[in-house]
């Protein structure tokens, strides 16, 4: 009999334990946004513990306040960002054994940014969602109650996106990507041109997104407020000129495998999805049917 109850217990353990077996979960928020807005973040962290039972769901922060992690996202330099980041992940003992990382917006070129830069504790799965992986030119619209920060921001971009100053000191500018202006980007960008090797090849970069077991690029098939959309799958302008758009296949980054996006695709290990709606706008049950899996 006594056998019998471990026996059940066991299976017990094993039938509660599908939850926690999951891998715990990084999240990083977008513009204008902070980890644990009831809307947003928030909303997506009690999601994840709901559907995956025990599993540790870490939102970031950064800054002392949700109103501070705001400010962040428009005027901390990206790569403090990241180091931060960074050392919030390796001191976390829940993260030691592995972890994947959903960014939504800007925070999925930022996570992508800490895949290459700190590989410990290893990322598992990065899932994109409408993050701009090439840069953007443009911001047509901004969300909610930071629409006058964003006026000042694309005035603040015209003016002199590539200068030391607002390099340094505007989030947007470290990654935006002017076509026009090619050498000027590679020469000046402070971010993205660096993650995205446009001035040499970094091997350890390149390994260390190679070890991604999958990275997920959701792209917003409605999207007004990344200009251009296809940078959500890691396309982007045209050199030259502002009309024309190229898919990944046929950028210089793939073509030239800098990042090891080329060898990671023929291992089937690039996802592009596509999402009917606005930017970040996606309903519970797609989340759940089409994000989830990649989680467990």
């Amino acid at each position: 009999m006594a056998a019998l109850g471990v026996a059940v217990l066991l299976l017990l353990g094993l039938g509660l334990g599908l939850g926690r077996a999951a891998p715990p979960v990084v999240l990083w928020h977008g513009m204008g946004d902070s980890c644990c807005n009831p809307r947003s973040m928030g909303y997506i962290r009690g999601l994840l513990q709901r559907r995956l039972p025990g599993t540790y769901v870490l939102s970031l922060r950064l800054g002392a306040s949700a109103l501070q992690d705001v400010e962040n996202s428009f005027f901390m330099n990206a790569n403090d960002q990241v180091r931060e980041v960074c050392g919030q992940l390796a001191a976390d003992p829940h993260l030691k054994g592995g972890y994947n990382a959903i960014g939504f917006s800007q925070g999925g070129q930022f996570l992508r940014a800490v895949a290459q830069r700190c590989p410990s504790p290893p990322m598992l799965n990065l899932i994109s969602v409408g993050g701009q992986h090439q840069g953007v030119f443009g911001f047509p619209r901004c969300p909610g109650e930071s629409s006058h920060i964003c006026d000042w921001i694309r005035k603040t971009l015209d003016l002199g996106a590539y200068t030391q100053a607002v390099q340094e000191h505007l989030v947007q500018a470290e990654y935006w990507h002017d076509p026009l202006r090619e050498e000027d980007y590679r020469k000046s960008s402070i971010f993205l041109a660096d993650i995205n090797q446009e001035r040499g090849i970094n091997e350890t970069y390149k390994k260390n997104l190679m070890a991604l077991k999958r990275f997920v690029m959701v792209k917003f098939l409605n999207d007004t407020m990344v200009d251009p959309p296809i940078s959500e799958w890691f396309g982007f302008y045209k050199s030259g000129q502002a009309k024309e758009t190229i898919p990944l296949r046929e950028t210089p980054l793939y073509t030239e495998d800098r990042l090891g996006l080329q060898e990671m695709d023929k291992a089937g290990k690039l996802l592009f999805l596509g999402v009917e709606g606005e930017h970040l706008q996606f309903s519970e049950q797609w989340f759940c049917d089409t994000i989830l899996p990649f989680l467990q």
